[in-house]
């Protein structure tokens, strides 16, 4: 394997690591409606369960509100029960055309909470990118030791790997800065 594929298997699987970071912080209520909030809700549908989204749209009317469009009318109540079984802290309302849902104001305590949880999602996504880069440096060893480099291309390839790490972790940081901002200001 070449150096340039390592490279890039490893941008691939730290990007996919920020992604499923990003998708976490996104389902973290921080008061503001978001349609992400709703992403882990599944529906009993036709005897099966299923996401949300494959049975209707979320949409975001107001601020505080998300209203969840049902394709099958049929299928109103499952949702309703569906985002109340999934322990998000809310409260749909049926019209019996469309689901309406109230996203009433943090607690102060609530929103600690969130920044922590957020915290330890920043804290997951760290501990797989470096896991990542001792899978990547692992393989790098390997090809020095089989003669594949010399001593000097490992040094400098270990160093790309750690600027790629630590721009990555410095992304992750960002990220986890920004959501705590959001959390604190609503």
């Amino acid at each position: 394997m070449k150096f340039d594929e390592l490279k890039h298997d490893m941008q691939e699987r730290v990007k996919k690591s920020v992604d499923s970071l990003k998708k976490e912080f996104a389902g973290l209520r921080t008061g503001r409606a978001s349609t992400g909030l709703l992403d882990s809700v599944m529906v009993n549908a036709y005897g099966a369960m299923v996401p949300l989204n494959q049975v209707g749209t979320v949409s975001v009317p107001e601020a505080r509100m998300l209203s969840v469009s049902v394709w099958d009318k049929n299928l109103l109540k499952h949702v309703e029960k569906g985002i109340m079984e999934a322990n998000l802290g809310l409260n749909p309302m049926n019209d019996g055309v469309q689901i309406r849902i109230p996203l009433p104001p943090l607690s102060e305590e609530r929103r600690l909470e969130l920044v922590k949880v957020a915290g330890k999602y920043a804290e997951e996504t760290r501990i797989a990118v470096r896991n990542i880069r001792r899978d990547i440096l692992d393989k790098i060893k390997k090809m020095k030791s089989e003669g594949d480099i010399s001593e000097d291309e490992q040094k400098r390839f270990e160093d790309e790997i750690q600027k790629i790490t630590d721009t990555t972790i410095n992304d992750v940081d960002a990220l986890l800065k920004s959501k705590e901002t959001e959390i604190k200001q609503v």
